[in-house]
Formats: C-alpha cells, structure tokens, sequence
C-alpha cells in the first residue's frame, strides 16, 4: 500500500482544507448517503512554464485572432461550433448547450456488483476518494463500505461530473472507498490496430534464457522508487539557473548498440551486462545523488 504523500496531525483538519471535485449522495436501493469526491492524484507538483518575451521579460498574454479576417475577437463574443465539412460550422449557443445537458441528481446509484479481476485494467481511468459528507449518513456509508468488503465485490455506478456522464467502480480502501472512473467500450482501440497476429514462435533457448532474466530481476512493487527523473532534472536546472548559475549543455547521449546477435545479447544480459541503456540509467542515477546500493531491491518472496 502507497503510503500518503503529505501528513498533518489533524486528519480531519487535512481533509477540511481539500476542496471535493463533486458532492452529492451514495444508494445503494433505499439505503442513502451523503458523500463527497476528492481526486485522489495530485499535479501541484508538476513543473509549468509560462512563455516570456526575453526582450521585456513579460509574459505573453494570448489572443482568440478570427483566422479569416486576423482580427482580434473578444472570448465573450465566441460560441461554440462543430465541424460538418471543410470550413462549414454548425453554431450552437450555450442555452441549446444547456438543454441538452445530463440531468444532474447528484446521486451515484450503485447499479451491480463485480469481482475486480473481470474488469480489464485498460478500462481503469482516474482515481478518486468517496468520503462521507458531514456525520449525517456515516453509518449507512460505513455498512456500504463493509458490506463490499465482506463480499469482495466491486461496485458499479454512474455519476454526473464535469457534465459528463461516468461509469464508476467503488471498492473499499483503507478507511474509506476508492472511486475510479471507467473508460466505455467505445474509448478502447482494437489490438488488431497496432499488433501483429503473426508473431514468429521464440527458440526455445532463447525463451528460457529471456524467463531467468526475468526471475534475475524479479521483485516487489514499491512506488516510492519510481519518479519522474525529467521533473526532478528540471528542477535542479531551475534552481541552478535562479541561483545564476551558468548551465553547461551535457554530452550528447551514446547511440543504443544496434544488437546483431540476439542470443549473444540474452547471454550477456544473463550474466549481468546492463547494457547501453542501463548504463545511462545508472549514469543519471549517480549524477544526481540517487544511484542504488547493489542488492537494494526487494525481491519476491
């Protein structure tokens, strides 16, 4: 279990502060809560830039321009429009918009039960936290919550957000319920689009070299060990730059080996070659402090 990125020593007093996404009730047939959505990611800590003019150092303030005329035209005069064929529009105000718009009741109405494993994992989309709204309605949102658990079971529903109509799964987690919005059948690619059916058989030998490398590198998942190495490179250039410091352009990275043999390659890895690709991981990782101790991953038990 991920452990939570931020800890106060009021829980309560945290979860005050959060602004929730939606607010509305949980039914599950006549038993009814009130709850609300917080979104469970965070992107606070992503790095945005905004675009200056380096001659002024001002920010550049973006302009709605008619692409006929180049005028400039003001937001508050724009509708929306949909594309019928090449420059012809079909205009839409926003009351027409409006009319059409999913009737909100606020309420997630559990619908069905599942196991989580028949849902496939390309259907999973955002994730979100479903918290009781105030006292009223604590206890049927903590027999909700224990019922499913009990069952194991998955529960589906749909909810009005951001006017549009969502799938949702709620499944029980840690002290409260996990909401995760799903993709619908028609958002999902066919494979057929991108793989090929006709994949050559492996050899033998060199499938059972491929499964020991696989066992080799075989661990638990800690998500703690993953970050994102182009936000935390740009920051440091950030504090580098803001500090005046003047930033020396790095060598160009090494060429990937072209791999002439693959079972040479296999063997190789077997026994331990990183690699091109793995040397430059184990490069970055020393340049900024965080390179591994040997044998610091926890393997499988």
């Amino acid at each position: 279990m991920a452990k939570a990125r931020r800890k106060t020593h009021n829980g309560s007093a945290q979860k005050r502060a959060m602004r929730p996404t939606w607010e509305g009730h949980l039914r599950l047939s006549l038993v009814t809560c009130p709850v609300a959505v917080y979104t469970a990611t965070e992107r606070a800590a992503d790095v945005h830039f905004n675009l200056i003019n380096p001659k002024t150092n001002n920010r550049i303030r973006m302009q709605t321009v008619d692409a006929g005329t180049g005028k400039v035209v003001d937001r508050s005069e724009l509708v929306k429009g949909f594309a019928v064929s090449k420059n012809k529009y079909v205009l839409f105000e926003p009351e027409e918009l409006d009319a059409v718009k999913l009737e909100s009741t606020r309420v997630i109405d559990i619908e069905e039960f599942v196991d989580a494993s028949s849902i496939d994992r390309i259907y999973w989309d955002e994730p979100y936290y479903l918290a009781p709204a105030g006292k009223t309605g604590i206890e049927a949102y903590a027999v909700i919550r224990a019922a499913m658990e009990k069952q194991d079971k998955v529960a589906l529903g749909r909810l009005v957000m951001h006017q549009r109509e969502r799938i949702c799964a709620l499944e029980p987690r840690e002290g409260g319920i996990l909401l995760t919005t799903l993709r619908t059948h028609d958002e999902i690619r066919s494979t057929a689009e991108v793989f090929d059916r006709h994949l050559p058989k492996p050899d033998a030998r060199m499938l059972e070299i491929a499964e020991k490398i696989i066992a080799q590198q075989e661990a638990e998942f800690d998500p703690s060990e993953f970050k994102d190495r182009y936000e935390d490179a740009l920051r440091d250039l950030i504090k580098r730059k803001a500090k005046g410091e003047e930033v020396v352009r790095s060598e160009e990275p090494e060429e990937e080996e072209k791999v002439v043999d693959l079972m040479d390659a296999l063997r190789r890895s077997l026994k331990g070659g990183g690699g091109p690709s793995r040397d430059k991981a184990d490069r970055f990782l020393t340049a900024h402090g965080r390179r591994k101790k040997p044998g610091s991953r926890k393997r499988a038990a």
